[in-house]
């Protein structure tokens, strides 16, 4: 097989998130997301339905970061993606600034937050996408300051407080998958933290844990993150994103 690099792990991975989701609406968030969610809807996921980024679903996969003619087969107006998204009939992949063992998310502002030290991107859509539909997120550099032991500001609600808040969060919330430049995180366990699923060829279990900030649940064998295919490489590498884009987000 040709020598993968990385960041198409790491697109794999991302793909594989959706996996088994079928006719819903995919919306990554980002290059490398991007990619991933085209992949899945490629291959192994042909029923999921992707947008042009903007009002319109599409039924081709236009190369990411390009502009190009798409296939559209329907209109999306802003009043019709609320309807997809109280539904639970969309798994959405985001950013995470901050993420907790619960999966409690932050893209608002690190400090306090009556005075932060740093102003962000701010709630977004994020209290609405994790108690609606699935979630899942991409972390890009995987530190201690990311995956920390408290988040300064709740964005998007984990496990624990989606308990707290009953039935009215319990209905579609999911927090899928974070996947990591060092690995795959899911929450399959009793108590909903987050667990260590892969870890990406060349990176040790040791690695993931000196670089998360607080304790993980690691189980006594860790696999390693699965590589694409030669198809799925193709289509990565040809088809989906050409310009290298995921290259450039992910590192080591």
């Amino acid at each position: 097989m040709t020598e993968v690099t990385r960041a198409e792990v790491c697109v794999t991975a991302i793909a594989e998130c959706f996996r088994g989701d079928g006719e819903i609406l995919c919306n990554p968030i980002g290059n490398t997301p991007l990619v991933g969610g085209r992949l899945a809807r490629s291959s192994f996921e042909p029923d999921l339905v992707i947008t042009d980024g903007f009002y319109m679903l599409i039924a081709d996969t236009p190369p990411v970061g390009e502009t190009a003619e798409r296939v559209i087969e329907a209109y999306n107006p802003y009043r019709s993606m609320f309807d997809i998204l109280w539904h639970g009939k969309r798994h959405v992949m985001m950013g995470a600034t901050q993420l907790d063992r619960y999966g409690n998310q932050n893209i608002g502002c690190i400090g306090d937050w009556r005075r932060p030290k740093a102003q962000l991107l701010g709630f977004r859509g994020a209290p609405g996408n994790t108690i609606n539909h699935t979630t899942s997120y991409w972390v890009p550099k995987h530190t201690p300051k990311v995956f920390v032991e408290s988040v300064d500001l709740v964005c998007g609600i984990g496990y624990d407080r989606a308990r707290e808040l009953g039935p009215i969060a319990s209905r579609f919330h999911e927090i899928r998958r974070v996947v990591s430049n060092l690995g795959v995180f899911d929450f399959e366990t009793e108590d909903n933290r987050m667990r260590l699923r892969s870890v990406h060829p060349g990176v040790t279990v040791g690695d993931v844990v000196e670089a998360t900030g607080f304790e993980l649940v690691v189980p006594e064998h860790v696999p390693e993150s699965r590589l694409p295919d030669d198809a799925e490489l193709r289509l990565i590498r040809e088809v989906i994103d050409p310009n290298g884009l995921r290259e450039a987000e992910v590192t080591g």
